[in-house]
C-alpha cells in the first residue's frame, strides 16, 4: 500500500533528523581525528627540533664524547657535573641524541620539553648545587609540566596544557635536574601495556615485539635503552615495577604519600581503597637512592604539606653505618653501601594465584640462595588470600562506584580498545553484571569474581570495605613481625609479554597490586635472564586455574630466552630507606655471580 499523505513529511522529517545526526557525528568525529593528528604533528616536529639540536651541538663540540658520558652511572655523572668536570650541555646533547634514537626504535616519546634548552642555558646557581644539578630526567605522561597536555592517551585531553608543574618536577627543577621529555602511556594507565590512540604502541627496547610494560611503558622503554638516566612514573598496580622488569632496569614504589602526588593525575581519581605513588627508575640501585635523597628535602615538604617531612634517612640506606659529613658528601660512592650486617628476609615463590613461569621462580630460589650464602638469614612466608585481595580489595575498591568515574573518562572517545573487554563489562548494570557473573562462574571462575567485584556499592559497602582492608594490613604485617622480619623477596611477573597480551591478562597483576592495596614499598631488581631450560619447563605450565588466562599466560611466556626476569624487594610502610638497602643487596650479589660466570 502506498503510505498515506500525512504520513509523507513524518517520513521525510525523520530521514533528515537521522541524517543530520549522522553528519554531527561525522563532523565530530572528524575534529578528533584533526586533534590526534596534530598532535602527532607536534610530536614529530618535537622530534626534529631534538635532531636539529643534536646536529648543531656536534657540529660546535666535535670532540665531545658522548658515548662515554653515557657510560657514566647516575651518582658519578652527578658527581662530575657538580664538580664542574663535566659541562651539564655535553650531559643534556648527549642523552638528547641517545633519547632520539631510542624513541625512533621504539617510539616512546610524546614530547619534547624544548624549554628545557633555556634551563640548560641559565647560571650555574649559586652557592652548593642540587644533588641532580644538569642531570637530564625523563617524565611520564600522566605528571603534570607546565606548558604541556598530560593526556594519558585521550583525545580530549589534546591541547589542554597543565598551568604549572606538578610538585614533583618543581622539587626536581630546584635540585637542578632538567626534564626534557615526557613519554608514552596506554590509555587510560589502568593497563600494563603502552599503547593509545594518540601516540601509538610503544615497544621494548630489548625485542621489539614484545611490550615495555606498563603503565609507565614510556619510561621504561627509554631508560632501558639507554635514552634516559634518570625517569619518573606512577604505580597504582605495577606501572612502575612492570616497565623495570620487562626492560631490565630497576624501579622503587615508595608508601602512597612518601612522594608528592599533587599535580599528578590518576586513571580512577578519588579511589583510596588502592593507593598509587609516584616512584623513580633508573639503571641501578644506586641511582634511585641518589634520586630519593634529592627529592625528600625542604622544598618536598614546603610545596606539599601533605608529606610526611621525613629527610632520606642514611643510617638506614647505608646497613646501620653512622655517616659523617664527609661521607654523606661522598655517599655517591660504592662502599656506601658495602656493610655487611645481616637482614632477615622473608620470602615466597608463588601467590597461588597466578602460577609463576618457570624463569620467575628459579630468580627467586638463585636470589634466596645469594643471600643465604651472604650471611642473610631467609624464612619463608606464608603468602594467602591473594585472590581474595585481588577481586575484593583491588577490582572492588578500585571501581566502587560501579565504574562509573572510570567510564566518564572515555567519553567522546574514538577509541577504547586499550582495556578491552572490561569496558564493555564495566557499562553492563549490577542487574546484568551479576547475571554474567553467575553464567560465567562455572567455566572461568576468576572471571565471574572479578565481574561481581565491579558492581557498584553503597557507602556503607564502602566503607565496610576500607575497615576490611586496614585490618587484613594489620594482620600481614603482625605476620611479618611475628617472623621478625626485616625485608621480603617477592616473585614479579616476568619476562616481558608479547604486545597485546597485557589487554588479555588483567588478573596477571597480582605480584605487584597486593603492594598497592597494602601500601608497602616495593623496588625491582633484574637478576636473571630466561634460559632454554626455563623454556622447556614453561611446556608443561598450566596454570592454577586452568582456564582461558592461564593458557593466554603460558603463551605470553613463549619465545623469551635472554629477556630479563626481576625480583620484588618489599620494605614496611615508610622503610624505603630499608627497601633500598635491600634492593642494592639483590643487585650486587647479583653482579657479582654474573662476574664470576
Amino acid at each position: 500500500m502506498r503510505p498515506a499523505p500525512r504520513s509523507l513529511p513524518a517520513l521525510l522529517c525523520c530521514c533528515s533528523a537521522g541524517l543530520l545526526l549522522l553528519l554531527l557525528r561525522w563532523r565530530r568525529w572528524k575534529r578528533l581525528w584533526e586533534k590526534v593528528e596534530a598532535a602527532r604533528q607536534r610530536q614529530e616536529e618535537g622530534l626534529d627540533r631534538m635532531d636539529k639540536a643534536v646536529r648543531s651541538f656536534r657540529e660546535q663540540h666535535p670532540s665531545v664524547n658522548m658515548v662515554s658520558i653515557l657510560s657514566l652511572s647516575l651518582p658519578e655523572l652527578s658527581r662530575k657535573l657538580r664538580d664542574g668536570s663535566l659541562p651539564p650541555e655535553h650531559v643534556f646533547y648527549a642523552y638528547l641524541s641517545k633519547a632520539l634514537q631510542i624513541t625512533r626504535e621504539t617510539n616512546c616519546i610524546t614530547e619534547y620539553m624544548q624549554e628545557s634548552e633555556t634551563q640548560l642555558q641559565q647560571a650555574r646557581p649559586p652557592g652548593k648545587p642540587g644533588l641532580l644539578y644538569g642531570v637530564p630526567v625523563s617524565i611520564k605522561d600522566s605528571i603534570n609540566c607546565q606548558g604541556h597536555d598530560s593526556t594519558l592517551g585521550f583525545v580530549k585531553n589534546i591541547n589542554q596544557p597543565m598551568a604549572e608543574d606538578s610538585v614533583l618536577v618543581q622539587v626536581l627543577k630546584r635540585q637542578g635536574a632538567i626534564p626534557f621529555v615526557k613519554t608514552n602511556v596506554p590509555q587510560s594507565l589502568i593497563s600494563f601495556d603502552c599503547k593509545n590512540l594518540i601516540f601509538g604502541q610503544t615497544f621494548n627496547p630489548l625485542l621489539y615485539t614484545r611490550t615495555p610494560g606498563g603503565s609507565s611503558g614510556g619510561e621504561g622503554a627509554l631508560i632501558g635503552g639507554g635514552g634516559s638516566i634518570l625517569g619518573f612514573g606512577t604505580d597504582v598496580g605495577g606501572s612502575l615495577r612492570f616497565p623495570a622488569a620487562f626492560c631490565g632496569i630497576c624501579a622503587l614504589k615508595p608508601t602512597g604519600n612518601r612522594l608528592s602526588k599533587k599535580g599528578v593525575i590518576s586513571g580512577v581519581p578519588g579511589q583510596k581503597s588502592v593507593v598509587a605513588a609516584v616512584g623513580p627508575m633508573a639503571k641501578d640501585v644506586e641511582s634511585l637512592a641518589l634520586c630519593m635523597r634529592a627529592l625528600l628535602c625542604e622544598d618536598m615538604f614546603n610545596l606539599d604539606s601533605t608529606v610526611p617531612p621525613l629527610p632520606f634517612n642514611e643510617e638506614a640506606c647505608s646497613m646501620g653505618v653512622q655517616l659523617t659529613s664527609f661521607q654523606l658528601e661522598l655517599f655517591l660512592a660504592p662502599q656506601v653501601y658495602s656493610s655487611t650486617q645481616p637482614l632477615r628476609i622473608g620470602y615466597y615463590e608463588t601467590d597461588f594465584f597466578t602460577m609463576p613461569s618457570p624463569a620467575m621462580r628459579r630468580a627467586v630460589r638463585e636470589t634466596k640462595k645469594l643471600l643465604e650464602d651472604a650471611g642473610h638469614t631467609l624464612v619463608p612466608f606464608e603468602i594467602t588470600n591473594v585472590d581474595y585481595v585481588t577481586y575484593n580489595f583491588c577490582v572492588r575498591g578500585m571501581f566502587a562506584d560501579g565504574c562509573t568515574s572510570f567510564l566518564k573518562k572515555f567519553e567522546g572517545e574514538l577509541e577504547r580498545s586499550s582495556v578491552g573487554t572490561f569496558f564493555w563489562l564495566a557499562k553492563l548494570p549490577n542487574c546484568l553484571k551479576t547475571l554474567v557473573s553467575w553464567i560465567a562462574k562455572p567455566f572461568m571462575p576468576r572471571l565471574s569474581n572479578i565481574i561481581r567485584s565491579m558492581r557498584t556499592n553503597t557507602v556503607d559497602e564502602l566503607w565496610g570495605l576500607h575497615h576490611e582492608i586496614e585490618e587484613s594490613c594489620h594482620q600481614f604485617i603482625a605476620q611479618w613481625k611475628k617472623l621478625n622480619l626485616d625485608v621480603m623477596l617477592c616473585p614479579m611477573l616476568g619476562p616481558a609479554l608479547g604486545i597485546g597480551y597485557p589487554g588479555k591478562l588483567s588478573v596477571a597483576v597480582s605480584y605487584t597490586m597486593l603492594y598497592n592495596s597494602l601500601d608497602f614499598p616495593a623496588g625491582v631488581v633484574p637478576v636473571t635472564m630466561v634460559t632454554d631450560e626455563d623454556e622447556k619447563e614453561l611446556k608443561g605450565y598450566q596454570g592454577y586455574f586452568q582456564d582461558r588466562w592461564d593458557r593466554t599466560l603460558a603463551k605470553a611466556f613463549h619465545g623469551s630466552v635472554g629477556l630479563p626476569v626481576a625480583v620484588q624487594c618489599v620494605a614496611l610502610p615508610w622503610q624505603e630507606e630499608l627497601c633500598l638497602r635491600f634492593m642494592k643487596e639483590v643487585e650486587t650479589l647479583t653482579l657479582k655471580k654474573n662476574q664470576i660466570v
